[in-house]
């Protein structure tokens, strides 16, 4: 549980964009955030990687020169998604930190529900599920749903947890949180990391309804092999300690 010693407030965000072939969608996502809630946002972490094409790569140079320092342009280190959002998570300084996609399959209206929530609930992290009343899936493979929904019933049961939407990248967190974890994961998988590791530790969650859509724009990052390593990632961190979680000296 996070400590009651520290108090956490909510002030400003850091949105987290990694990008490879985004180019009109990263705009619209941009655009969209700043025309609903423009005075949340403290930064936007764009990060980008040897596989960020051309195009990509110039939109993205082109917000910097438009908005200015709001822009951080992230040259990854470490390898995927997982180790593009770490690298970010590092790099953080809003009191809280927004995960989500350039390709519009995190809807960015809905950052400003996101907000509400965190600045109700700063302690705690927001999550999005596509599978409560409100949310819903646009253009999802059929058995890849099926199964979908039988691996969020399996681990929410694993972890004695009401979430109905475990693995949808789409939440925003505290972000001294995040900065006290030890992250382990590369791929996909993270996004599954970045919700047990902090419900391992006590910290509450709360759901808001959210509409997935298939992207229209580039390729997928996620081959369905990919999948299977959720589980792995899920049991092995069930057993971990507190001691495991965090970093050392870390604290929530």
């Amino acid at each position: 549980m996070i400590n009651s010693s520290v108090t956490v407030r909510f002030e400003f965000v850091s949105v987290v964009l990694p990008v490879t072939d985004e180019t009109d969608s990263l705009i619209k996502t941009v655009d969209t955030i700043l025309a609903d809630c423009d005075k949340d946002i403290k930064e936007f972490l764009i990060v980008v990687c040897e596989r960020t094409t051309p195009q990509s790569l110039a939109v993205c140079e082109s917000l910097k020169v438009r908005l200015g320092e709001r822009v951080h342009l992230i040259h990854q280190t470490l390898p995927y998604l997982g180790g593009a959002t770490r690298d970010a998570f590092d790099q953080a300084c809003g009191s809280h930190v927004l995960m989500m996609a350039s390709d519009l399959e995190t809807p960015p209206d809905k950052v400003k529900d996101f907000i509400i929530e965190a600045r109700n609930h700063p302690e705690k992290i927001i999550t999005a599920s596509r599978w409560i009343k409100g949310g819903g899936f646009e253009g999802y493979d059929p058995t890849k749903r099926f199964f979908n929904y039988l691996f969020q019933r399996f681990f929410a049961l694993l972890y004695r947890s009401r979430l109905t939407d475990m693995t949808y990248g789409y939440r925003i967190f505290p972000r001294r949180l995040i900065q006290s974890i030890r992250w382990e994961e590369l791929r996909h998988a993270f996004l599954l990391e970045t919700l047990i590791k902090p419900l391992k530790l006590g910290v509450e969650v709360i759901e808001i309804p959210t509409a997935w859509k298939r992207r229209t724009e580039g390729a997928s990052n996620n081959p369905f092999v990919q999948n299977f390593v959720y589980f792995r990632v899920g049991i092995k961190t069930l057993f971990y300690s507190k001691e495991k979680i965090l970093k050392k000296g870390g604290e929530t």
